[in-house]
């Protein structure tokens, strides 16, 4: 028997209407978050960001399963998890262009070199990389490899789990500043992404909970995958707090900024209360 044999014509027409809805956004949010390769859209007229965020955390969880992927292939070849965790890092950062990584340096050079907000502001368009920036850009690629590599020892199915629960939880980290802020400047991925509406922001955070749910009763626990996708809603939220005050809004490297602190803060928080492997 068919799916949806059961239904009348008309809502099947619905459906149908909305999972290729529902594609389109999900590809719309892919392009928007990571460098791959996909077909350029039907569509003449370029989506507004607003149309298709309810998807980012989707996105975030296909994008943590291939970061998964790379981690079982190194696993399956006998690499130790260190190894197997810089392997799933390595593909975080490969598919994603590095582009929340230089969102986090910009973030750290300008938030803690500048006097004043246009000086921070400045700072963070520098293409160059100061201190403050490599010393957050490498304790936040120390930490996931640790964080990673320790939930390997749990087993490779949660590892794997874990990694597409913080893809996702932390696309909708990305969106906390984007909700909460007004943008900085007039320019720009965070101007061009404009203020998110909260109701937009809500249909991602559901879609982050079903994530949660899903891989929740897959392998890591409700309780504890909805645990850790708060979590990182709280460490983007702070993100957020931080860059209202010193900026006076939210960019793209805030964005970038808080993409990272969520991730982090969803993958330490699957290693709360787990105990030695």
């Amino acid at each position: 028997m068919k799916l949806g044999a059961g239904l009348d014509p008309e809502t099947r027409v619905r459906a149908a209407r909305l999972a290729a809805r529902a594609g389109r956004d999900i590809a719309a949010s892919l392009r928007f978050f990571s460098i791959l390769p996909l077909p350029a859209p039907a569509e003449p007229k370029r989506p507004a960001f607003s149309d298709f965020a309810w998807a980012a955390p989707l996105a975030g969880a296909l994008i943590g399963l291939l970061a998964a992927i790379a981690l079982a292939i190194a696993i399956r070849l006998g690499l130790p998890p260190s190894l197997a965790a810089i392997a799933a890092v390595a593909a975080l950062v490969l598919v994603c262009g590095g582009l929340h990584e230089d969102g986090l340096a910009d973030f750290a050079d300008g938030l803690s070199a500048g006097r004043s907000r246009a000086e921070r502001l400045a700072i963070m368009r520098d293409s160059r990389i100061g201190a403050f920036g490599a010393v957050a850009l490498t304790l936040a690629l120390v930490t996931r490899v640790a964080a990673i590599a320790a939930l390997v020892g749990g087993g490779a199915g949660p590892a794997a789990a874990a990694l597409v629960l913080a893809g996702a939880a932390s696309r909708l980290g990305a969106l906390v500043p984007l909700t909460a802020l007004a943008p900085a400047r007039s320019d720009g991925l965070g101007a061009s992404a404009g203020r998110l509406a909260l109701p937009v922001f809500l249909g991602a955070a559901a879609t982050t909970a079903a994530v949660a749910l899903v891989v929740g009763l897959a392998d890591l626990g409700i309780v504890r995958a909805l645990f850790a996708a708060a979590l990182a809603a709280a460490a983007a939220a702070g993100i957020a707090v931080l860059a209202q005050r010193r900026l006076g809004g939210q960019t793209g490297d805030v964005a970038g900024a808080a993409q990272q602190a969520a991730e982090i803060a969803a993958l330490a928080g699957l290693l709360i209360g787990a105990g030695p492997p």
